[in-house]
């Protein structure tokens, strides 16, 4: 079978990440209370204050940009950009009730950001560039929109065996149809979880400065049911392979998750352990 185009992957992902814009938006309140410590990470990696003109690069339904927002003030400006229309308008209504009115989001391909040469503070990311067919060419673009000594901050997931959050169903999934092992040069969930692997792109495109982090945390739920039905709503790369088991699977599925994330049961919560790699760098000078 061919290969798709990196303007193939681009439309797929478009369709896959507007099919979930609901389920982000249903569980908005949850997942940005769970991820607060890391929107606040990249926040302090980027070097954020007042006044500062920030780019968000995968924005989705609004974080880190919200909190962006809030960190350079309104002498300050965010743009954030997504593939997803309907994420976006998501984030926009978030911003509205947020009443900040220095953040704007836009439809568009990261790899081709439609800005001069040096016109931002900062760029931040979290949980984007590993998704990209072309993640070099996005790294330039990167470095052609920052001004000189201004800092990128970039999360991707590191390692499966460090995220049982993400790792779980995918097994489990496993068990019920064979898939082909992960191309590592291939858009995906991991495709940047290999330490040192972003940072040398970094490198290529003439960053200095480069810290390149494990970040480990977790994400606490209520129940091992109330995990699933989140996943399986807003996870559109696991909601595909979902979409090829049976009724009959997918009951018997669920249910294997659910016995395997009790494992992480904490008291009244089950705490499922995340692994982030953190990546920064400064455009030098």
């Amino acid at each position: 079978m061919a290969s798709l185009s990196p303007e193939q992957i681009i439309e797929g992902q478009r369709q896959d990440w507007n099919r979930v814009a609901g389920g982000w938006e249903k569980w908005d309140r949850f997942f940005d209370e769970q991820m607060a410590f890391l929107n606040h990470r990249l926040v302090g990696d980027a070097r954020l204050r007042a006044g500062l003109r920030v780019l968000d690069l995968g924005s989705g339904t609004g974080y880190p940009a919200l909190l962006t927002a809030q960190a350079v003030g309104v002498s300050g400006s965010v743009i954030g950009i997504d593939l997803a229309d309907q994420m976006l308008e998501a984030a926009t209504r978030k911003a509205a009730l947020l009443k900040l009115s220095n953040v704007t989001f836009r439809t568009g391909d990261v790899t081709i950001l439609p800005f001069e040469p040096a016109s931002f503070d900062a760029v931040i990311t979290r949980f984007c560039l590993m998704f990209l067919p072309e993640i070099p060419k996005a790294v330039a673009e990167i470095a052609r929109v920052l001004k000189q000594d201004t800092w990128v901050a970039a999360a991707v997931w590191s390692a499966p065996d460090k995220n049982p959050y993400l790792k779980i169903p995918i097994d489990i999934i496993k068990q019920f149809m064979e898939l082909p092992p992960p191309d590592p040069s291939a858009p995906g969930i991991f495709r940047l979880a290999k330490p040192g692997e972003l940072a040398a792109m970094l490198q290529q495109a003439g960053f200095a400065d480069i810290s390149d982090e494990e970040f480990l945390g977790d994400v606490r739920f209520p129940s091992a049911d109330h995990y699933v039905s989140s996943l399986l709503d807003i996870a559109a790369p696991i909601q595909n392979l979902w979409a090829g088991l049976s009724s009959t699977q997918q009951k018997e599925a669920k249910q294997r998750i659910i016995e395997a994330a009790e494992q992480y049961r904490k008291g009244s919560i089950v705490a499922l352990p995340i692994a982030v790699r953190m990546v920064t760098a400064r455009k030098p000078t």
